[in-house]
């Protein structure tokens, strides 16, 4: 692959643990904070109505805990990033720092949106993530390892196998998960394709 194109080959780095299933995206990121078409700032919202309630008040959220700053592998249970198909919810999660998604499932379009931007979002056992879940809480300072290379996620005394489909796997270890990057990189041979193409006139159009 030509150069700037990023090949993933694993994400390490310490993890951050949100328990519950069925988060969906509007948990994540609510639609009103949706309001620039650059995605900036959503990185301040993530799991807005979760982390504060009405008068503002801090709830004591994952995400507002010291000990999981700077963490970029999050951890989640069953049907993460249900509802509604808004690609501003995993924009949000890699902006506030997350780089790697461990859950027992994901929503598919939620999947989808995530390898867009390079973010192996890879399936555990529910017994798999139970474990890990209560390792990165038990301690936050650990490294957290999901290799795409072996199918598995291993953290201080533990291992795991992990799952993804064949098809992204491939397009995240081989970098072809960035189509712009991707078309950017072959830009010379679309430019000499371009040339060759017979594209007609308007005196032929009529236009």
């Amino acid at each position: 692959m030509s150069a700037g194109v990023e090949q993933i080959r694993e994400r390490r780095g310490r993890a951050i643990v949100v328990r519950g299933n069925d988060i969906d995206t509007d948990q994540i990121i609510p639609a009103r904070y949706m309001v620039s078409i650059r995605f900036a700032g959503l990185e301040d919202h993530v799991f807005q109505d979760l982390r504060f309630g009405p008068d503002g008040q801090a709830k004591g959220h994952p995400f507002d805990r010291e000990e999981f700053q700077e963490a970029s592998i999050l951890v989640v249970n069953r049907n993460f990033g249900c509802g509604s198909s808004r690609e501003h919810a995993p924009q949000a999660l890699m902006r506030w720092g997350i780089r790697a998604v461990v859950a027992e499932s994901f929503a598919e379009i939620f999947f989808g949106n995530c390898v867009a931007l390079g973010i192996p979002a890879v399936v555990a056992s529910s017994e798999d993530v139970a474990r890990l879940m209560d390792a990165v809480e038990l301690d936050p300072s650990q490294e957290v390892v999901v290799d795409l290379s072996d199918s598995s996620v291993t953290w201080r005394g533990g291992r795991a196998a992990i799952s993804i489909p064949d098809g992204p796997r491939v397009q995240l270890l081989e970098g072809t998960w960035d189509a712009m990057a991707t078309l950017l990189a072959e830009r010379d041979q679309i430019r000499a394709t371009a040339a060759r193409l017979p594209y007609p006139s308007f005196e032929e159009t009529g236009i």
